[in-house]
């Protein structure tokens, strides 16, 4: 996929949760009519075709339906189609990470005959209380929910608010390691994509190898603990380099270069991919070949592949754990005496350029290329 493509596919995304989130809101009440299409692309400043892309999901997900010379018309939540359940689904973000789970959390509930109603928390506590409350009037059987855990609510209360909610809910990429946390949960095991990283990095001959990471995300501590276990596990020497998100910046790249070089790192393990770019673009800018003075492995695997080097990357299994999610969910509604379980998938990696990997192997004669990453594995216990 190129960028224009991609570009194209997020628009078409975004947009489609967007009227997904008005519906919820009630801005368009039951048997309502929408805007034209014409009108939505004026209004979303997207074209008549990404509209129509967007108004097509929603169609295909029953909350919208299409009357032959008048319009398109909101379906009544109140009144679903026999034996169709209808999910709620609550992420922090539609523009990145979360739309390949979506995919797989559209695919499995279609395929189920089950309905989608979608809302975008943009990380805010509040915002997403709000949400569930109304998916919740709104009649859902059950939720599958990315919960904010580093906002002014405390994450245990969040948590135990979660747990206690009428309707099976599934939660997805958010975990702790309190025995009370009862929830059901889906996560990427970043611990252990990071591990792999190291030990990748370690295979090819670096000892010496630095963590660059962006500060205040939830995936930032799983993947230091990884990193860290791993640098342990293996006798090697490590360095780490950490600025908050907001704070990233070609200077900051310029920074972080310093301080690698300076600890006389020849590796890096970079959290995430836009890190990793502009890390990248710093080694240019210092006359640092990649990877031949600094060999780069992004984590995210969003936006690696479209570097001007592709970034080798570990490529967390987000499809797969949005269908993983939403089999859960669809099993508990059949029978709600399922056990609450926790599940971890293993992220794979992803090998490119930017490693030294396939140059390696060249070296050896044997025409050998980077054989294919593993199936993801997943782990399964009870709390």
């Amino acid at each position: 996929m190129n960028a224009d493509s991609g570009s194209r596919d997020l628009k078409f995304r975004q947009l489609a949760a967007d009227l997904r989130q008005r519906l919820v809101q009630g801005i368009w009440p039951a048997d309502s009519r929408l805007p034209t299409e014409k009108e939505l692309a004026h209004s979303s400043g997207t074209s008549v075709s990404t509209v129509r892309r967007a108004v097509d999901e929603l169609v295909a997900e029953g909350l919208v339906v299409r009357r032959q010379g008048s319009g398109t018309f909101v379906v009544p939540p109140s009144a679903p189609a026999p034996g169709r359940a209808l999910v709620g689904v609550m992420v922090p973000d539609t523009a990145f990470y979360f739309p390949k789970v979506l995919q797989g959390i559209e695919e499995t509930l279609s395929a189920a005959g089950a309905r989608l109603l979608l809302a975008c928390s943009g990380y805010d506590q509040a915002r997403e209380t709000g949400d569930l409350r109304d998916m919740l009037d709104a009649g859902v059987d059950g939720l599958l929910v990315v919960p904010t855990l580093n906002g002014a609510e405390p994450a245990a209360d969040v948590l135990a608010r979660l747990a206690a909610l009428p309707v099976p809910t599934v939660l997805m990429e958010r975990r702790t390691a309190s025995l009370t946390d009862t929830n059901t949960t889906v996560c990427t095991h970043h611990e252990a994509g990071a591990h792999d990283a190291v030990r990748h990095l370690a295979a090819l001959g670096h000892h010496r190898i630095g963590l660059v990471l962006r500060d205040f995300s939830p995936t930032t501590g799983p993947v230091a603990d990884g990193f860290h276990q791993a640098i342990s596990e293996l006798g090697a020497v490590s360095t780490e380099f950490r600025a908050a998100r907001q704070e990233w910046s070609p200077a900051a790249a310029d920074r972080c270069l310093a301080a690698l070089r300076e600890a006389g790192a020849t590796a890096a393990v970079c959290f995430g991919d836009r890190q990793a770019a502009l890390l990248l673009t710093a080694a240019r800018r210092a006359g640092i070949a990649v990877p031949g003075d600094l060999a780069l492995v992004a984590y995210d695997d969003e936006i690696a592949d479209l570097a001007d080097l592709p970034l080798t990357a570990v490529a967390p299994p987000k499809e797969q754990l949005g269908r993983i999610a939403a089999r859960l969910l669809l099993r508990r509604l059949e029978d709600p005496a399922e056990p609450d379980v926790r599940i971890l998938l293993r992220p794979t990696i992803t090998v490119r350029q930017s490693c030294g990997a396939t140059a390696a192997l060249a070296a050896t004669g044997t025409g050998a290329t980077a054989a294919p990453p593993p199936t993801p594995t997943l782990q399964e216990s009870t709390p």
